[in-house]
């Protein structure tokens, strides 16, 4: 995954360290301010392959923020519930990345969350409870629809 470009709206192409640096940059320059950091991740099915949008999210509580996104690609998977599975972990994957990257600097104050794009309706919700389960488990944060925007918006937008 971090072998892969990121991307912003406003910069364009970044690496992984380069979202990093933005982050502390944007955090420390607010030291008074509440931060989230929220991670989801989207994908979209072709003929071949699986399109696989993951985005991370920094908000700014009550004053905005901005996103970083990356594309891969991938072997088509053949079920609905392989594919959840699958989104649902590189975000996890890359809420670790970003914690272990983000942790030698012990002065940021911010919450993380998980965002998977599976809700109450439609053919996700018989998978709540394991894939929430299992990010919980691990010590994370996690929404489902319709809070989880990171998903459902924002690396939605891009697959």
């Amino acid at each position: 995954m971090l072998s892969q470009p990121f991307y912003n709206p406003h910069i364009g192409e970044m690496t992984f360290e380069d979202v990093i640096g933005s982050i502390v940059e944007e955090m420390e320059r607010s030291p008074k301010d509440r931060f989230e950091i929220l991670i989801g991740s989207d994908s979209s099915t072709n003929l071949d392959h699986l399109d696989l949008v993951s985005a991370v999210v920094l908000h700014r509580l009550g004053k905005g923020g901005r996103y970083f996104w990356t594309r891969h690609r991938e072997r088509r998977i053949p079920s609905l519930r392989q594919r959840i599975w699958r989104e649902a972990w590189l975000s996890f994957e890359l809420a670790q990345l970003l914690l272990e990257r983000l942790a030698d600097s012990s002065t940021l104050h911010f919450n993380l969350e998980i965002h998977v794009d599976i809700g109450e309706n439609g053919r996700t919700k018989e998978m709540i409870d394991e894939v929430v389960g299992m990010i919980i488990a691990n010590g994370l944060a996690v929404r489902i629809k319709p809070h989880a925007y990171a998903a459902s918006s924002v690396a939605d937008k891009h697959t």
